[in-house]
Protein backbone atom coordinates (compact mmCIF):
# COMPACT_ATOMS: atom_id res chain seq x y z
CA UNK A 1 0.00 0.00 0.00
CA UNK A 2 1.33 3.27 -0.78
CA UNK A 3 1.96 6.21 2.16
CA UNK A 4 1.52 9.62 1.30
CA UNK A 5 3.52 12.45 2.19
CA UNK A 6 1.99 15.31 3.25
CA UNK A 7 3.11 19.20 3.57
CA UNK A 8 4.53 19.18 7.37
CA UNK A 9 4.59 22.47 9.60
CA UNK A 10 8.15 23.14 9.28
CA UNK A 11 8.31 26.72 11.66
CA UNK A 12 5.97 28.37 14.29
CA UNK A 13 4.34 30.41 11.79
CA UNK A 14 4.10 28.33 8.56
CA UNK A 15 0.44 28.20 7.25
CA UNK A 16 1.38 27.33 3.90
CA UNK A 17 4.95 26.11 2.28
CA UNK A 18 6.38 26.39 -1.66
CA UNK A 19 8.01 23.74 -3.60
CA UNK A 20 11.77 25.09 -4.31
CA UNK A 21 12.28 21.93 -6.14
CA UNK A 22 11.84 18.22 -6.71
CA UNK A 23 15.07 16.41 -5.74
CA UNK A 24 13.34 12.94 -6.78
CA UNK A 25 11.14 12.40 -9.84
CA UNK A 26 8.38 10.18 -10.09
CA UNK A 27 10.09 6.15 -10.20
CA UNK A 28 12.72 7.06 -8.67
CA UNK A 29 13.63 4.41 -5.81
CA UNK A 30 13.87 6.00 -2.71
CA UNK A 31 14.98 5.23 1.23
CA UNK A 32 14.18 6.21 4.77
CA UNK A 33 16.73 9.39 5.13
CA UNK A 34 16.04 10.10 1.37
CA UNK A 35 15.84 14.24 0.40
CA UNK A 36 12.84 14.35 -2.09
CA UNK A 37 12.34 18.08 -1.89
CA UNK A 38 13.35 21.64 -1.14
CA UNK A 39 10.58 23.47 0.63
CA UNK A 40 10.08 27.16 1.11
CA UNK A 41 8.69 28.41 4.06
CA UNK A 42 7.68 31.49 6.03
CA UNK A 43 11.98 31.58 7.26
CA UNK A 44 13.74 29.57 5.58
CA UNK A 45 14.14 26.59 2.62
CA UNK A 46 14.43 22.96 4.13
CA UNK A 47 14.85 19.85 2.61
CA UNK A 48 11.92 17.60 2.70
CA UNK A 49 12.75 14.16 4.01
CA UNK A 50 11.63 10.29 3.24
CA UNK A 51 10.14 8.84 5.95
CA UNK A 52 9.74 4.96 3.39
CA UNK A 53 11.46 2.80 1.56
CA UNK A 54 9.93 2.26 -2.23
CA UNK A 55 9.00 4.32 -4.93
CA UNK A 56 8.39 7.39 -5.96
CA UNK A 57 4.79 6.70 -7.40
CA UNK A 58 3.60 10.36 -7.82
CA UNK A 59 4.15 13.98 -7.54
CA UNK A 60 0.59 15.93 -6.49
CA UNK A 61 2.37 19.24 -6.05
CA UNK A 62 4.74 20.72 -9.14
CA UNK A 63 7.73 22.51 -8.59
CA UNK A 64 7.09 26.28 -7.75
CA UNK A 65 3.34 25.33 -5.83
CA UNK A 66 1.93 26.74 -2.60
CA UNK A 67 0.85 23.67 -0.54
CA UNK A 68 -1.39 24.13 2.58
CA UNK A 69 0.04 22.09 5.87
CA UNK A 70 -1.05 18.35 5.16
CA UNK A 71 -2.06 18.69 1.69
CA UNK A 72 -0.37 15.98 -0.18
CA UNK A 73 2.63 15.95 -1.07
CA UNK A 74 3.67 13.05 -3.28
CA UNK A 75 3.30 9.03 -2.43
CA UNK A 76 5.78 6.25 -1.90
CA UNK A 77 5.37 2.65 -2.65
CA UNK A 78 5.98 0.08 -4.86
CA UNK A 79 7.23 0.28 -8.42
CA UNK A 80 3.94 0.36 -10.96
CA UNK A 81 1.57 1.08 -8.19
CA UNK A 82 -1.20 3.15 -8.70
CA UNK A 83 -2.16 6.05 -6.74
CA UNK A 84 -4.78 9.10 -6.83
CA UNK A 85 -4.44 12.43 -5.09
CA UNK A 86 -6.55 12.08 -2.11
CA UNK A 87 -9.74 13.89 -2.13
CA UNK A 88 -9.39 16.09 0.55
CA UNK A 89 -6.02 17.44 -0.82
CA UNK A 90 -6.63 20.84 -2.34
CA UNK A 91 -5.49 21.82 -5.81
CA UNK A 92 -2.00 22.78 -6.11
CA UNK A 93 -1.75 26.71 -6.83
CA UNK A 94 1.39 28.29 -9.05
CA UNK A 95 2.23 31.49 -7.48
CA UNK A 96 2.10 34.18 -10.84
CA UNK A 97 3.97 35.45 -11.96
CA UNK A 98 6.38 35.21 -9.13
CA UNK A 99 6.11 31.72 -7.90
CA UNK A 100 7.20 30.52 -4.34
CA UNK A 101 4.76 33.73 -2.71
CA UNK A 102 1.97 34.27 -0.41
CA UNK A 103 -0.38 36.96 0.45
CA UNK A 104 -1.07 38.09 3.31
CA UNK A 105 -3.30 36.23 5.48
CA UNK A 106 -7.03 36.99 4.90
CA UNK A 107 -6.12 39.05 1.99
CA UNK A 108 -6.96 37.82 -1.67
CA UNK A 109 -3.91 37.19 -3.91
CA UNK A 110 -3.32 39.58 -6.15
CA UNK A 111 -3.12 38.85 -9.69
CA UNK A 112 -0.12 39.36 -12.11
CA UNK A 113 -0.10 42.30 -14.20
CA UNK A 114 2.09 42.78 -17.19
CA UNK A 115 4.42 45.07 -17.30
CA UNK A 116 3.43 48.40 -18.59
CA UNK A 117 5.03 49.85 -21.65
CA UNK A 118 7.17 52.84 -20.68
CA UNK A 119 5.04 56.44 -22.16
CA UNK A 120 7.78 57.73 -24.61
CA UNK A 121 9.46 61.25 -23.37
CA UNK A 122 8.11 64.21 -25.34
CA UNK A 123 11.22 65.49 -27.80
CA UNK A 124 13.08 68.34 -26.40
CA UNK A 125 13.17 70.98 -29.16
CA UNK A 126 15.86 70.45 -31.46
CA UNK A 127 19.19 73.12 -31.04
CA UNK A 128 20.78 71.32 -33.42
CA UNK A 129 20.37 68.45 -36.31
CA UNK A 130 20.24 65.30 -35.25
CA UNK A 131 22.80 63.04 -36.38
CA UNK A 132 22.04 60.03 -38.81
CA UNK A 133 20.65 56.64 -37.36
CA UNK A 134 23.31 54.35 -37.00
CA UNK A 135 23.19 50.58 -37.98
CA UNK A 136 25.11 50.13 -34.31
CA UNK A 137 23.25 48.66 -31.74
CA UNK A 138 22.39 51.29 -29.08
CA UNK A 139 23.62 50.31 -25.73
CA UNK A 140 21.49 49.00 -23.35
CA UNK A 141 21.34 49.93 -19.45
CA UNK A 142 22.77 47.30 -18.44
CA UNK A 143 25.68 47.24 -20.86
CA UNK A 144 26.62 50.93 -20.24
CA UNK A 145 26.70 50.08 -16.69
CA UNK A 146 29.23 47.25 -17.61
CA UNK A 147 30.82 49.76 -19.83
CA UNK A 148 31.51 52.02 -17.09
CA UNK A 149 33.63 49.53 -14.58
CA UNK A 150 30.76 48.07 -12.83
CA UNK A 151 28.67 44.54 -12.94
CA UNK A 152 25.65 43.40 -12.58
CA UNK A 153 23.79 43.37 -9.57
CA UNK A 154 22.51 40.11 -8.80
CA UNK A 155 22.57 37.17 -6.30
CA UNK A 156 24.44 34.23 -6.46
CA UNK A 157 20.89 32.20 -6.11
CA UNK A 158 19.16 34.16 -9.13
CA UNK A 159 22.26 33.92 -10.93
CA UNK A 160 21.75 30.60 -10.97
CA UNK A 161 18.34 30.04 -11.42
CA UNK A 162 18.63 32.60 -14.40
CA UNK A 163 21.14 30.03 -16.10
CA UNK A 164 18.64 26.99 -15.23
CA UNK A 165 15.51 29.09 -16.59
CA UNK A 166 17.71 30.12 -19.60
CA UNK A 167 16.88 33.71 -18.45
CA UNK A 168 19.13 36.70 -19.75
CA UNK A 169 19.87 38.66 -15.90
CA UNK A 170 20.59 41.49 -17.85
CA UNK A 171 17.20 41.86 -18.65
CA UNK A 172 15.89 41.64 -15.60
CA UNK A 173 14.68 44.34 -13.41
CA UNK A 174 16.02 44.17 -9.65
CA UNK A 175 13.92 45.06 -6.98
CA UNK A 176 16.46 44.50 -4.26
CA UNK A 177 18.47 46.88 -2.26
CA UNK A 178 20.06 49.26 -4.74
CA UNK A 179 18.44 47.53 -7.89
CA UNK A 180 19.85 43.91 -7.23
CA UNK A 181 18.56 41.22 -9.11
CA UNK A 182 16.73 38.89 -6.41
CA UNK A 183 14.93 34.88 -6.76
CA UNK A 184 11.67 36.83 -7.07
CA UNK A 185 12.96 38.33 -10.10
CA UNK A 186 14.22 35.80 -11.86
CA UNK A 187 11.12 33.68 -11.71
CA UNK A 188 8.69 36.29 -12.21
CA UNK A 189 10.74 37.40 -15.66
CA UNK A 190 10.68 33.29 -16.06
CA UNK A 191 7.33 32.79 -15.91
CA UNK A 192 5.63 35.80 -17.19
CA UNK A 193 9.01 37.15 -20.57
CA UNK A 194 7.08 40.85 -20.77
CA UNK A 195 8.61 41.47 -17.60
CA UNK A 196 12.38 41.27 -19.32
CA UNK A 197 13.48 44.65 -20.55
CA UNK A 198 13.15 45.17 -24.07
CA UNK A 199 16.41 45.39 -26.17
CA UNK A 200 15.53 47.41 -28.72
CA UNK A 201 18.23 50.02 -29.89
CA UNK A 202 17.90 53.52 -28.31
CA UNK A 203 17.16 56.95 -29.76
CA UNK A 204 19.67 58.20 -32.26
CA UNK A 205 22.19 61.13 -30.79
CA UNK A 206 21.99 59.64 -27.24
CA UNK A 207 25.14 61.23 -25.57
CA UNK A 208 27.38 58.09 -24.77
CA UNK A 209 29.10 59.65 -21.98
CA UNK A 210 25.97 60.26 -20.02
CA UNK A 211 24.63 56.92 -21.26
CA UNK A 212 27.58 55.50 -19.15
CA UNK A 213 26.81 57.54 -16.10
CA UNK A 214 23.49 57.27 -15.97
CA UNK A 215 20.95 55.25 -17.02
CA UNK A 216 17.88 56.38 -19.40
CA UNK A 217 13.95 55.29 -19.17
CA UNK A 218 11.92 54.36 -16.25
CA UNK A 219 13.68 53.45 -13.04
CA UNK A 220 11.42 50.22 -12.84
CA UNK A 221 8.53 48.10 -14.79
CA UNK A 222 5.60 48.79 -13.07
CA UNK A 223 4.13 45.86 -11.75
CA UNK A 224 2.30 44.21 -8.85
CA UNK A 225 4.02 41.15 -7.42
CA UNK A 226 2.70 38.83 -4.35
CA UNK A 227 4.41 38.98 -1.50
CA UNK A 228 6.42 35.76 -0.89
CA UNK A 229 6.08 33.68 2.48
CA UNK A 230 8.50 35.11 4.31
CA UNK A 231 7.73 38.92 3.24
CA UNK A 232 4.03 38.51 4.43
CA UNK A 233 5.26 37.01 7.72
CA UNK A 234 7.09 39.54 8.29
CA UNK A 235 4.49 42.08 7.34
CA UNK A 236 2.15 40.21 9.30
CA UNK A 237 4.22 40.23 12.68
CA UNK A 238 5.78 43.79 12.27
CA UNK A 239 2.16 45.22 11.94
CA UNK A 240 1.33 43.11 14.59
CA UNK A 241 4.56 44.55 16.90
CA UNK A 242 3.89 47.61 16.09
CA UNK A 243 0.58 48.59 17.05
CA UNK A 244 0.24 46.18 19.61
CA UNK A 245 2.97 46.66 21.60
CA UNK A 246 3.25 50.11 23.13
CA UNK A 247 7.09 50.89 22.26
CA UNK A 248 9.20 53.70 24.03
CA UNK A 249 12.85 54.14 22.95
CA UNK A 250 16.13 55.17 24.81
CA UNK A 251 19.52 56.44 23.59
CA UNK A 252 22.73 56.74 24.49
CA UNK A 253 26.22 57.35 22.87
CA UNK A 254 29.24 55.30 23.57
CA UNK A 255 33.13 56.22 23.11
CA UNK A 256 33.91 53.05 20.73
CA UNK A 257 37.94 53.65 21.14
CA UNK A 258 38.48 51.18 23.58
CA UNK A 259 36.42 48.67 21.75
CA UNK A 260 37.83 49.22 18.56
CA UNK A 261 41.81 48.94 20.21
CA UNK A 262 40.97 45.64 22.35
CA UNK A 263 39.43 44.28 19.29
CA UNK A 264 42.39 45.05 17.07
CA UNK A 265 44.75 44.16 19.57
CA UNK A 266 43.18 40.60 19.70
CA UNK A 267 42.43 39.99 16.13
CA UNK A 268 46.10 40.79 15.48
CA UNK A 269 47.71 38.79 18.21
CA UNK A 270 45.33 35.80 17.10
CA UNK A 271 44.69 36.41 13.70
CA UNK A 272 47.20 32.50 12.98
CA UNK A 273 44.97 30.27 15.60
CA UNK A 274 41.74 32.13 12.87
CA UNK A 275 40.24 35.03 15.34
CA UNK A 276 38.62 37.25 13.63
CA UNK A 277 36.49 39.23 16.17
CA UNK A 278 33.76 42.09 14.90
CA UNK A 279 32.34 44.78 17.13
CA UNK A 280 28.85 42.84 16.76
CA UNK A 281 30.35 40.04 18.62
CA UNK A 282 31.23 42.62 21.13
CA UNK A 283 27.54 43.76 21.19
CA UNK A 284 25.99 40.26 21.85
CA UNK A 285 28.59 39.61 24.98
CA UNK A 286 27.99 43.08 26.50
CA UNK A 287 24.24 42.57 25.51
CA UNK A 288 24.29 39.59 27.59
CA UNK A 289 26.06 40.46 30.87
CA UNK A 290 24.08 43.58 30.61
CA UNK A 291 20.77 41.53 30.92
CA UNK A 292 22.53 39.78 33.85
CA UNK A 293 23.02 43.08 35.58
CA UNK A 294 19.35 43.97 34.59
CA UNK A 295 17.30 41.03 34.58
CA UNK A 296 14.21 43.01 34.09
CA UNK A 297 14.71 43.39 30.43
CA UNK A 298 15.33 39.97 29.79
CA UNK A 299 11.26 39.36 30.05
CA UNK A 300 8.15 39.16 27.89
CA UNK A 301 4.73 39.86 27.97
CA UNK A 302 2.08 37.00 28.43
CA UNK A 303 -1.05 38.91 28.59
CA UNK A 304 -1.68 38.46 31.73
CA UNK A 305 1.71 39.02 33.47
CA UNK A 306 5.03 39.24 32.66
CA UNK A 307 7.63 36.16 32.12
CA UNK A 308 11.06 36.74 33.52
CA UNK A 309 13.81 34.57 31.76
CA UNK A 310 16.54 32.82 33.49
CA UNK A 311 19.00 32.22 30.59
CA UNK A 312 19.54 35.57 28.16
CA UNK A 313 19.28 33.92 24.76
CA UNK A 314 20.48 36.72 22.31
CA UNK A 315 19.48 36.78 18.49
CA UNK A 316 21.01 39.21 15.90
CA UNK A 317 19.40 40.14 13.15
CA UNK A 318 20.25 39.37 9.52
CA UNK A 319 19.47 40.58 6.08
CA UNK A 320 18.69 37.99 3.78
CA UNK A 321 17.39 37.92 -0.23
CA UNK A 322 13.63 38.52 0.76
CA UNK A 323 13.68 40.13 4.33
CA UNK A 324 15.39 39.37 7.53
CA UNK A 325 15.89 36.28 10.12
CA UNK A 326 16.77 36.26 13.70
CA UNK A 327 19.55 33.62 14.71
CA UNK A 328 20.04 33.13 18.25
CA UNK A 329 23.24 32.39 20.09
CA UNK A 330 21.45 30.02 23.35
CA UNK A 331 23.00 31.04 26.51
CA UNK A 332 25.10 33.69 25.63
CA UNK A 333 25.39 35.09 29.10
CA UNK A 334 27.28 31.25 29.90
CA UNK A 335 29.60 31.79 26.76
CA UNK A 336 32.53 33.64 26.21
CA UNK A 337 33.42 36.05 23.26
CA UNK A 338 35.22 33.50 21.22
CA UNK A 339 32.60 30.88 21.47
CA UNK A 340 30.04 33.86 20.90
CA UNK A 341 32.31 34.96 17.82
CA UNK A 342 32.56 31.29 16.23
CA UNK A 343 28.42 30.53 16.97
CA UNK A 344 27.39 33.65 14.89
CA UNK A 345 29.75 33.24 11.76
CA UNK A 346 28.16 30.01 10.64
CA UNK A 347 24.80 31.10 12.04
CA UNK A 348 24.81 34.27 9.94
CA UNK A 349 25.74 32.43 6.87
CA UNK A 350 22.87 29.41 7.20
CA UNK A 351 20.44 32.74 7.71
CA UNK A 352 21.65 34.50 4.34
CA UNK A 353 21.71 30.71 2.66
CA UNK A 354 18.21 30.25 4.52
CA UNK A 355 19.28 27.22 5.65
CA UNK A 356 18.48 27.77 9.47
CA UNK A 357 16.88 24.97 11.55
CA UNK A 358 13.04 26.31 13.46
CA UNK A 359 15.28 25.79 16.49
CA UNK A 360 18.27 28.09 15.22
CA UNK A 361 15.75 31.17 14.86
CA UNK A 362 13.00 30.61 17.48
CA UNK A 363 13.44 30.93 21.45
CA UNK A 364 15.28 34.32 21.82
CA UNK A 365 14.52 36.61 24.72
CA UNK A 366 16.51 39.74 23.16
CA UNK A 367 17.63 41.34 19.91
CA UNK A 368 20.78 43.02 18.53
CA UNK A 369 19.91 44.96 15.17
CA UNK A 370 22.90 46.59 13.87
CA UNK A 371 22.84 48.81 10.77
CA UNK A 372 26.26 49.89 11.44
CA UNK A 373 28.30 48.18 8.93
CA UNK A 374 26.08 50.12 6.44
CA UNK A 375 26.90 53.34 7.51
CA UNK A 376 23.83 54.30 9.52
CA UNK A 377 24.50 56.56 12.55
CA UNK A 378 21.11 55.90 14.29
CA UNK A 379 18.19 54.00 13.69
CA UNK A 380 15.15 52.95 16.24
CA UNK A 381 13.72 48.77 15.45
CA UNK A 382 10.38 47.37 15.79
CA UNK A 383 10.80 44.87 18.75
CA UNK A 384 10.36 41.18 17.97
CA UNK A 385 7.79 39.34 19.70
CA UNK A 386 7.90 37.94 22.38
CA UNK A 387 11.10 39.72 23.45
CA UNK A 388 10.78 42.70 25.68
CA UNK A 389 12.77 45.08 23.86
CA UNK A 390 15.40 45.35 21.07
CA UNK A 391 18.71 47.02 20.79
CA UNK A 392 19.35 48.98 17.50
CA UNK A 393 23.20 49.31 16.77
CA UNK A 394 24.59 52.54 14.68
CA UNK A 395 27.90 52.64 12.95
CA UNK A 396 30.90 53.76 14.47
CA UNK A 397 31.21 57.83 13.80
CA UNK A 398 34.42 60.30 14.05
CA UNK A 399 33.81 63.46 15.53
CA UNK A 400 34.76 66.12 17.90
CA UNK A 401 34.22 64.97 21.62
CA UNK A 402 35.05 66.29 24.81
CA UNK A 403 37.60 64.38 27.10
CA UNK A 404 39.58 66.06 30.54
CA UNK A 405 38.02 69.17 29.53
CA UNK A 406 39.74 69.41 26.07
CA UNK A 407 38.35 68.67 22.47
CA UNK A 408 39.87 65.76 20.75
CA UNK A 409 39.10 63.47 17.96
CA UNK A 410 36.82 60.53 19.34
CA UNK A 411 34.83 57.34 17.78
CA UNK A 412 31.25 57.32 18.82
CA UNK A 413 28.40 54.41 18.31
CA UNK A 414 24.74 55.56 18.96
CA UNK A 415 22.64 52.60 20.38
CA UNK A 416 18.71 52.69 20.68
CA UNK A 417 17.00 50.70 23.10
CA UNK A 418 13.60 50.31 21.72
CA UNK A 419 10.93 48.84 24.98
CA UNK A 420 7.65 46.92 25.15
CA UNK A 421 6.17 50.05 27.88
CA UNK A 422 4.11 46.96 29.59
CA UNK A 423 7.38 45.48 30.70
CA UNK A 424 10.17 47.51 30.70
CA UNK A 425 9.89 51.18 32.24
CA UNK A 426 12.31 54.38 31.33
CA UNK A 427 14.08 53.86 34.12
CA UNK A 428 14.50 50.26 33.91
CA UNK A 429 15.51 50.83 30.05
CA UNK A 430 18.16 53.52 30.80
CA UNK A 431 19.59 51.44 33.46
CA UNK A 432 20.22 48.50 31.01
CA UNK A 433 21.80 51.23 28.70
CA UNK A 434 23.85 52.29 31.62
CA UNK A 435 25.08 48.73 32.03
CA UNK A 436 26.04 48.06 28.48
CA UNK A 437 27.94 51.35 27.76
CA UNK A 438 29.66 50.74 30.80
CA UNK A 439 30.87 46.91 29.68
CA UNK A 440 31.32 48.48 26.08
CA UNK A 441 33.76 51.31 26.83
CA UNK A 442 35.83 48.83 29.11
CA UNK A 443 35.81 45.59 27.06
CA UNK A 444 38.27 43.83 28.82
CA UNK A 445 34.96 43.09 31.49
CA UNK A 446 33.85 40.72 28.33
CA UNK A 447 36.67 38.73 27.90
CA UNK A 448 36.46 37.76 31.93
Amino acid sequence: MSQIIEMPKLSDTMTVGTLVKWLKAEGDAVKTGDMLAEVETDKATMELESFFDGTLIKIFAPAGTQVAIGAALCAIGKAGEKVDAPAEAPAAKTAAPAPKAEAPAAAPEPAATPAKEPKAEKAATPTAPAPPPSDKPATTAQETVAAAGDRLRISPLARKIAAQEKVDPARITGTGPHGRIVKADVLAAAANPALLKSTARSAPGASSLGASLFARGPIQEDRTVPASSMRATIARRLLEAKTQIPHFYVEIEVDAEPLLAIRAQLNSGLEKVGVKLSVNDFILKGSAEALRRVPGVNASWVGTGIQYHGAAHVSFAVAIEDGLITPVIRDTHTKSIFQISAEAKPLGQRAKEKKLKPDEFTGGTFCVSNLGMMGVDRFTAIINPPNAAILAVGTTVTKPVVKNGHIVIGQTMGLTLSCDHRVVDGALGAQFLAALKELLEKPALLLV
